[in-house]
């Protein structure tokens, strides 16, 4: 029998129980189940991720629905228990479901939910963030002030890149790519490479339209290019920034061949999944290239480096905070909610999970849908005429 966990409980005596595995950024989502007659349990356990047993164990023998998260394991076991105890719902706090078998999902008719549409801004200003660090080596030198190592002012001290006039390069040109090209371009009029099996008709009117303004202007117009492979983009930019899905033709995207194409001073910024990146191919290309640099948000093992990375001092890590901005965890939180709770109302499937500022406008009830239900069209759910 598995053994308990700690919880803390909102509105006891609500009709619905819904469970959160982790507690959540911000009171909005808690509010919104209680004034729907839900009886939260929110998961205090002193664990960073639960296990299969501990999830168990919460879900118990009645539960309508759970929130939970992309570390845990959500599979046949799971599934299997969240139906019996009478659940038609599941939502990650997350954009992502790598971590959720959709067809078990499927099998035991539940729902499953994810959190698109509120992270695009935050997750590309943390890429920006990690290439211009990157490029300045501020971790580096922070480091080396903190160790009390600076006397004063000399002319090859930490000498990095500037990024005006340089190449870009955007693999994967979907939301949250565009919007790192966007802030790279204007924000350092860098050019722009980018390789998507579809071609990114509005960044590339964006960045032809800046281009004009700047030329107009007397300054030197930023370009684009779309690349015919993701090795064109490897080869000839100077900054490369990774934004594809995860899946069998994107793992391992860069390894020791493609690393061995980009420029010996490029930087290489990650904040899509970790494992499209050979770590191992990785760490011994930073040995053998001390001026490339990488930027990491994400891991091949997460949460572990792969070892010898950590003493990489060509690479910044940082440990997946790539939404970690207050405004889009308290929304992720608020989505996830959202979907687990329309599930159990019966509400249909909001028509376009990327445009969710409705549900997030704190002074106004948000719409009778559910946000972003993955599986909608293999469990047959109806779609929102809003």
């Amino acid at each position: 029998m598995a053994k308990p966990v700690q919880i803390e409980v909102w509105n006891p005596n609500g009709k619905y129980r819904v469970v959160s595995t982790k507690p959540m950024p911000g009171t909005r989502w808690i509010n919104l189940l209680i004034q729907q007659d839900c009886r939260l349990e929110i998961c205090t356990e002193k664990k960073t991720i639960l296990s299969v047993e501990d999830i168990i164990a919460l879900i118990g023998d009645k539960c309508d629905g759970v929130i939970g998260q992309l570390t845990e394991d959500w599979g046949e076991t799971l599934f299997s228990a969240l139906s019996r105890a009478g659940g038609k719902a599941f939502s990650n706090m997350a954009v992502g479901y790598n971590n959720v078998d959709v067809n078990a999902a499927n099998k035991y008719g539940v729902a499953v939910g994810n959190t698109p549409g509120v992270l695009t801004e935050t997750t590309a200003e943390l890429a920006a963030s990690l290439s211009l660090a990157a490029a300045r080596r501020i971790v580096e030198a922070d480091e080396f002030m903190r160790a009390g190592l600076y006397d004063g002012w000399l002319p090859h001290l930490f000498v990095g890149n500037l990024l005006k006039g340089q190449t870009v390069g955007v693999i994967g040109a979907g939301r949250i790519g565009s919007a790192y090209a966007r802030m790279m371009v204007e924000g350092f009029k860098m050019n722009l490479i980018y390789y998507d099996l579809y071609q990114a008709t509005r960044l590339e009117k964006f960045v032809t339209a800046y281009g004009q303004f700047l030329k107009a202007n007397g300054e030197q117009p930023v370009t684009w290019k779309r690349a015919s492979s993701m090795d064109e983009v490897l080869q000839q930019a100077d900054v490369i920034s990774l934004h594809p899905i995860l899946d069998k033709t994107t793992y391992h995207l860069v390894n020791k061949e493609r690393l061995a194409l980009m420029k010996k001073e490029a930087i290489l910024i990650n904040c899509s999944r970790g494992p499209v990146i050979d770590e191992v191919a990785l760490v011994e290309h930073l040995k053998a290239n001390p001026m490339f640099r990488v930027g990491l948000d994400v891991f091949e093992d997460e949460p572990y480096m792969k070892p010898g990375l950590a003493d990489m001092k060509n690479a910044i890590v940082v440990p997946h905070i790539a939404s970690a901005s207050k405004w889009t965890r308290e929304g992720m939180a608020t989505l996830a909610a959202l979907n687990v709770l329309g599930r159990i109302k019966g509400y249909p499937i909001w028509s376009d999970p990327n445009r969710v500022d409705l549900f997030l406008n704190e002074n106004s009830q948000p719409p009778a849908a559910c946000p972003s239900i993955v599986n909608s069209k293999a469990l047959g759910l109806p779609v929102s005429k809003l």
